[in-house]
């Protein structure tokens, strides 16, 4: 039988630019009551883009969170009261300078709904053309290649990034 918690309060921790931080006690059926830390974020998308010789544009660039340089299809987060499908729009032409002529929203997700109640919208991007540079604050490298090798990628753990990586393993059955 699944059990609904019940929320008794709930206490805004910390308010940032990306996230912020809730405390909400709730009362479990036959558990008494208990925390839950949650992280609220707005949302994101992702754009698998993919173009006429079948290349996938990614990007390569530097988390802080993990310290590292990873791949990434061009994404970003939804700002407020932004429609998903507009934010593709935004996001493929600041991060990388196209735009598509077809945009499909393939896949929807919780990242981590234990504990945020992050959503991304992953959407399939073609018919792309390269109307101007990306804009200047974006700190990326563009690399186009084949979905194929792409998907290889995927599977040797050399993408790591989770909504890379399903837009990858979803555009290789729809293409």
């Amino acid at each position: 039988m699944l059990i609904e918690e019940k929320t008794i309060s709930s206490d805004k921790i910390y308010t940032g630019k990306i996230i912020s931080l809730r405390v909400d006690t709730v009362e479990v059926e036959r558990q008494g009551y208990q925390k839950r830390e949650i992280v609220e974020h707005g949302g994101a998308v992702g754009i698998v883009a993919i173009n006429e010789n079948n290349e996938i544009v990614l990007i390569k660039q530097f988390r802080k969170a993990i310290e590292k340089v990873i791949w990434e299809l061009p994404s970003g987060k939804l700002e407020v009261g932004e429609n998903p499908k507009e934010c593709a729009i935004r996001e493929l032409k600041e991060e990388t300078g196209y735009n598509a002529q077809n945009l499909k929203l393939i896949h929807k997700f919780f990242t981590s709904s234990e504990f945020s109640n992050q959503k991304i919208y992953i959407y399939l991007a073609t018919g792309l053309t390269l109307e101007d540079n990306q804009i200047d604050n974006e700190s990326v490298e563009i690399c186009k290649i084949g979905l194929e090798d792409a998907y290889n990628m995927v599977i040797k753990n050399e993408i790591e990034d989770a909504k890379t990586s399903i837009g990858i393993l979803l555009a290789k059955e729809l293409i």
